[in-house]
């Protein structure tokens, strides 16, 4: 079975009158349907370059980004972006943000509406629909800016350190929910953070990039036992401190070379 995603010697560099900045360097990795990936660096190692890349906001200056085998920017199944911040409208009600691309794409009609009332519901925001941005907690705006992006049913998730703007209690709370939704509706999904432990609570397998321009220095593997089975769970499971000292030792020799 073809891959849902797949980078082919993807290289891109950014250029100034100063001059040129490789931020990536022949990057080549493929993710099956439903994985969830995780990507870790050091500092402007060209994570959120590399989700540029893979959405279609940048152009590859060598290789191709593939999804179903289709190149990006061609006829492909949808792609949600969630960024750093949760980007809602403060003049829009909760209903009103969540149901804004929809409405972009003029696809509101009375199957979506009756989909973003279930999602409300069931991820914890039922009753809160003409409420304000302004009125949630910041894990609740993560939680709408998730369903504003479920709402158009992308096949391909690409987060962008989604819970980095949260005080860290919430950031593991809401990491562990949104971990929770993003695997019982399937998604294949590509995450970007700097942080170790959340890398590997939440994926499947950790694409470690080198320094600048970024290149794979590793891929690690991730599995826990069945009784595992969320982010806050793995973070107490036997492997967790393994794992963590195996990216950590990564990272480490990357900085001293």
């Amino acid at each position: 079975m073809r891959p849902k995603l797949e980078a082919c010697g993807v290289s891109y560099s950014y250029h100034s009158p100063d001059g040129e900045t490789p931020a990536l360097s022949h990057i080549s990795f493929s993710v099956p349907a439903g994985e969830f990936l995780a990507v870790v660096g050091p500092s402007g190692c060209g994570k959120s370059t590399l989700l540029s890349l893979l959405c279609g906001l940048l152009t590859p200056e060598e290789g191709s980004v593939l999804i179903d085998g289709i190149p990006v920017g061609e006829e492909h199944p949808g792609i949600g972006y969630m960024l750093q911040k949760d980007h809602l409208l403060e003049w829009r009600t909760i209903y009103g943000n969540v149901a804004l691309g929809l409405e972009i794409q003029k696809k509101l009609n009375p199957g979506t509406c009756r989909h973003l009332s279930e999602m409300l519901q069931s991820y914890g925001l039922g009753g809160f629909e003409s409420a304000r941005p302004c009125e949630l907690s910041g894990g609740m705006r993560q939680r709408a800016a998730l369903i504003r992006t479920l709402a158009l049913k992308p096949d391909l998730l690409l987060l962008d350190e989604p819970f980095s703007a949260l005080d860290y209690q919430t950031r593991l709370s809401v990491c562990d929910d949104i971990s929770g939704i993003i695997r019982s509706t399937k998604k294949t999904a590509v995450l970007i953070t700097h942080d170790l432990s959340e890398a590997i609570s939440v994926a499947d397998r950790i694409l470690v990039l080198s320094h600048r321009p970024g290149k794979i220095k590793a891929v690690l593997p991730i599995s826990f036992a069945p009784e595992y089975d969320s982010p806050l769970k793995r973070r107490n499971a036997p492997e967790f401190s393994v794992y963590f000292n195996r990216l950590w030792g990564l990272l480490q020799k990357e900085q001293e070379s």
